[in-house]
Protein backbone atom coordinates (compact mmCIF):
# COMPACT_ATOMS: atom_id res chain seq x y z
CA UNK A 1 0.00 0.00 0.00
CA UNK A 2 0.97 3.66 -0.29
CA UNK A 3 1.86 5.63 2.82
CA UNK A 4 2.22 9.40 3.03
CA UNK A 5 4.55 10.26 5.89
CA UNK A 6 6.20 13.52 6.90
CA UNK A 7 9.82 13.24 8.02
CA UNK A 8 8.85 14.23 11.55
CA UNK A 9 6.63 11.14 11.76
CA UNK A 10 8.98 8.56 10.25
CA UNK A 11 10.02 7.36 13.71
CA UNK A 12 6.55 5.84 14.04
CA UNK A 13 7.45 3.40 11.25
CA UNK A 14 10.97 2.18 12.18
CA UNK A 15 11.11 -0.77 9.78
CA UNK A 16 9.79 1.27 6.87
CA UNK A 17 12.08 4.20 7.67
CA UNK A 18 15.21 2.08 8.02
CA UNK A 19 14.60 0.08 4.87
CA UNK A 20 13.84 3.22 2.84
CA UNK A 21 17.14 4.90 3.71
CA UNK A 22 18.99 1.60 3.18
CA UNK A 23 17.43 1.23 -0.26
CA UNK A 24 18.35 4.81 -1.08
CA UNK A 25 21.97 4.06 -0.21
CA UNK A 26 21.84 0.90 -2.32
CA UNK A 27 20.33 2.64 -5.35
CA UNK A 28 22.16 5.95 -5.38
CA UNK A 29 25.55 5.00 -3.93
CA UNK A 30 26.06 1.38 -4.95
CA UNK A 31 24.06 0.92 -8.14
CA UNK A 32 24.31 4.41 -9.65
CA UNK A 33 27.61 5.52 -8.14
CA UNK A 34 26.35 8.95 -7.12
CA UNK A 35 28.40 11.02 -4.67
CA UNK A 36 25.95 10.75 -1.79
CA UNK A 37 26.61 10.43 1.92
CA UNK A 38 25.94 7.07 3.59
CA UNK A 39 26.20 6.89 7.38
CA UNK A 40 27.60 4.09 9.54
CA UNK A 41 24.14 2.50 9.66
CA UNK A 42 24.17 2.12 5.89
CA UNK A 43 21.53 4.83 5.37
CA UNK A 44 21.58 7.63 2.80
CA UNK A 45 20.43 11.08 3.96
CA UNK A 46 20.97 14.62 2.77
CA UNK A 47 20.15 18.11 4.01
CA UNK A 48 16.68 18.09 2.46
CA UNK A 49 15.59 15.20 4.67
CA UNK A 50 15.96 17.65 7.58
CA UNK A 51 13.32 20.02 6.13
CA UNK A 52 10.36 17.80 7.06
CA UNK A 53 9.54 16.75 3.49
CA UNK A 54 6.57 14.58 2.63
CA UNK A 55 7.60 11.04 1.70
CA UNK A 56 5.38 8.97 -0.57
CA UNK A 57 6.25 5.34 0.14
CA UNK A 58 5.14 2.01 -1.30
CA UNK A 59 5.06 -0.32 1.69
CA UNK A 60 5.45 -4.03 1.00
CA UNK A 61 3.31 -6.59 2.90
CA UNK A 62 6.15 -7.24 5.36
CA UNK A 63 6.28 -3.57 6.32
CA UNK A 64 9.48 -2.74 4.44
CA UNK A 65 10.15 -0.21 1.71
CA UNK A 66 9.37 -1.06 -1.91
CA UNK A 67 9.79 2.38 -3.42
CA UNK A 68 9.50 6.04 -2.52
CA UNK A 69 9.90 9.66 -3.49
CA UNK A 70 10.36 12.90 -1.55
CA UNK A 71 8.30 16.06 -2.00
CA UNK A 72 9.12 19.66 -1.05
CA UNK A 73 7.63 22.98 -2.19
CA UNK A 74 9.82 25.07 -4.45
CA UNK A 75 9.14 28.16 -2.32
CA UNK A 76 11.81 26.93 0.10
CA UNK A 77 15.18 25.23 -0.30
CA UNK A 78 15.11 22.58 -3.01
CA UNK A 79 17.66 20.76 -5.13
CA UNK A 80 16.68 22.17 -8.51
CA UNK A 81 17.32 25.74 -7.34
CA UNK A 82 20.25 25.00 -5.04
CA UNK A 83 22.27 22.71 -7.30
CA UNK A 84 20.89 22.53 -10.85
CA UNK A 85 20.35 26.10 -12.07
CA UNK A 86 22.63 25.27 -14.99
CA UNK A 87 19.82 23.08 -16.33
CA UNK A 88 17.32 25.95 -16.29
CA UNK A 89 19.63 28.64 -17.67
CA UNK A 90 19.83 30.19 -14.23
CA UNK A 91 16.07 30.59 -13.86
CA UNK A 92 14.83 29.71 -10.36
CA UNK A 93 11.60 27.74 -10.15
CA UNK A 94 9.61 29.01 -7.19
CA UNK A 95 5.84 28.76 -6.84
CA UNK A 96 3.38 27.42 -4.24
CA UNK A 97 1.79 25.53 -7.14
CA UNK A 98 5.03 23.69 -8.03
CA UNK A 99 6.61 21.12 -5.72
CA UNK A 100 9.89 19.33 -6.23
CA UNK A 101 10.07 15.55 -6.42
CA UNK A 102 13.45 14.00 -5.55
CA UNK A 103 15.02 10.73 -4.41
CA UNK A 104 12.76 8.56 -6.57
CA UNK A 105 13.92 5.16 -5.35
CA UNK A 106 12.94 1.56 -6.07
CA UNK A 107 14.06 -1.38 -3.95
CA UNK A 108 15.99 -4.09 -5.76
CA UNK A 109 13.06 -6.48 -5.36
CA UNK A 110 10.33 -3.92 -6.10
CA UNK A 111 7.26 -5.15 -7.95
CA UNK A 112 7.05 -3.96 -11.57
CA UNK A 113 4.02 -1.82 -10.68
CA UNK A 114 5.77 0.09 -7.90
CA UNK A 115 6.90 3.04 -10.03
CA UNK A 116 3.38 3.51 -11.39
CA UNK A 117 1.92 3.27 -7.89
CA UNK A 118 4.21 6.08 -6.74
CA UNK A 119 3.24 8.23 -9.71
CA UNK A 120 -0.44 7.62 -8.99
CA UNK A 121 0.15 8.66 -5.38
CA UNK A 122 1.95 11.77 -6.59
CA UNK A 123 -1.21 12.65 -8.48
CA UNK A 124 -3.24 12.26 -5.29
CA UNK A 125 -0.95 14.77 -3.58
CA UNK A 126 -1.40 17.21 -6.44
CA UNK A 127 -5.18 16.94 -6.22
CA UNK A 128 -5.31 17.04 -2.43
CA UNK A 129 -2.89 19.94 -1.95
CA UNK A 130 -3.76 22.02 -4.99
CA UNK A 131 -0.40 21.47 -6.66
CA UNK A 132 -0.31 21.96 -10.42
CA UNK A 133 3.16 20.66 -11.29
CA UNK A 134 6.13 18.72 -10.01
CA UNK A 135 9.66 19.61 -10.99
CA UNK A 136 12.55 17.21 -10.70
CA UNK A 137 15.98 16.31 -11.98
CA UNK A 138 16.34 12.89 -13.58
CA UNK A 139 18.95 10.85 -15.39
CA UNK A 140 18.76 8.99 -18.68
CA UNK A 141 17.70 5.66 -17.16
CA UNK A 142 14.44 7.21 -15.91
CA UNK A 143 13.25 8.22 -19.39
CA UNK A 144 12.23 4.65 -20.20
CA UNK A 145 10.52 4.21 -16.82
CA UNK A 146 8.49 7.40 -17.16
CA UNK A 147 7.46 6.48 -20.69
CA UNK A 148 6.52 2.95 -19.62
CA UNK A 149 4.17 4.11 -16.88
CA UNK A 150 2.69 6.93 -18.96
CA UNK A 151 4.07 9.84 -16.96
CA UNK A 152 6.72 11.54 -19.09
CA UNK A 153 7.66 15.11 -18.14
CA UNK A 154 8.13 18.24 -20.18
CA UNK A 155 11.92 18.59 -20.37
CA UNK A 156 13.04 22.10 -19.40
CA UNK A 157 16.77 21.60 -19.90
CA UNK A 158 19.46 18.93 -20.17
CA UNK A 159 23.20 18.45 -20.01
CA UNK A 160 25.36 15.53 -21.10
CA UNK A 161 24.90 12.78 -23.64
CA UNK A 162 23.73 9.16 -23.64
CA UNK A 163 23.67 7.44 -20.27
CA UNK A 164 25.26 10.51 -18.66
CA UNK A 165 22.48 12.86 -19.71
CA UNK A 166 20.77 14.70 -16.84
CA UNK A 167 17.58 16.71 -17.31
CA UNK A 168 15.14 18.80 -15.35
CA UNK A 169 11.50 18.05 -16.05
CA UNK A 170 8.05 19.41 -15.25
CA UNK A 171 5.14 17.05 -14.62
CA UNK A 172 1.41 17.69 -14.73
CA UNK A 173 -1.29 15.12 -14.01
CA UNK A 174 -4.56 15.05 -15.95
CA UNK A 175 -7.57 12.84 -15.24
CA UNK A 176 -6.64 10.79 -18.29
CA UNK A 177 -3.09 10.30 -17.00
CA UNK A 178 -4.44 9.32 -13.58
CA UNK A 179 -6.59 6.59 -15.12
CA UNK A 180 -3.74 5.31 -17.29
CA UNK A 181 -1.23 5.23 -14.43
CA UNK A 182 -3.80 3.59 -12.15
CA UNK A 183 -4.31 0.83 -14.69
CA UNK A 184 -0.56 0.38 -15.01
CA UNK A 185 -0.25 0.14 -11.23
CA UNK A 186 -3.21 -2.23 -10.95
CA UNK A 187 -4.71 -0.03 -8.24
CA UNK A 188 -8.39 1.01 -8.33
CA UNK A 189 -8.66 4.79 -8.22
CA UNK A 190 -11.00 4.53 -5.24
CA UNK A 191 -8.33 2.64 -3.31
CA UNK A 192 -5.70 5.19 -4.22
CA UNK A 193 -7.88 8.02 -2.93
CA UNK A 194 -8.70 6.04 0.23
CA UNK A 195 -5.00 5.70 1.09
CA UNK A 196 -4.58 9.45 0.71
CA UNK A 197 -7.63 10.19 2.84
CA UNK A 198 -6.40 7.80 5.53
CA UNK A 199 -3.18 9.78 5.77
CA UNK A 200 -4.75 13.23 5.83
CA UNK A 201 -8.07 12.68 7.55
CA UNK A 202 -10.25 12.88 4.50
CA UNK A 203 -8.62 15.87 2.85
CA UNK A 204 -5.68 18.23 2.69
CA UNK A 205 -5.37 21.97 2.41
CA UNK A 206 -3.48 23.70 -0.37
CA UNK A 207 -2.20 26.09 2.33
CA UNK A 208 -0.29 23.30 4.06
CA UNK A 209 3.25 22.58 2.88
CA UNK A 210 5.65 19.90 4.12
CA UNK A 211 7.68 22.24 6.33
CA UNK A 212 4.71 23.52 8.33
CA UNK A 213 2.24 20.67 8.13
CA UNK A 214 3.16 19.19 11.50
CA UNK A 215 2.15 22.33 13.37
CA UNK A 216 -0.75 23.39 11.19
Amino acid sequence: MIRYIYANDLHQYPKLRRSMFHDRADQFKIRLGWEVQVDDQGEEHDEYDALNPLYVIWEKPDGTHGGSMRLLPTTGPCMVNDHFLDLTDGVRISSPLIWECTRFCLARDAEPRTAAALMLAGGEVMTGFGVEHYVGVFDARMVRIYRMIGSSPEVLGSVGEGRDRISVGLWSFSDEARKAVGERAGIPLETSRLWFDMAFGGGASSDVTPQVAQSA
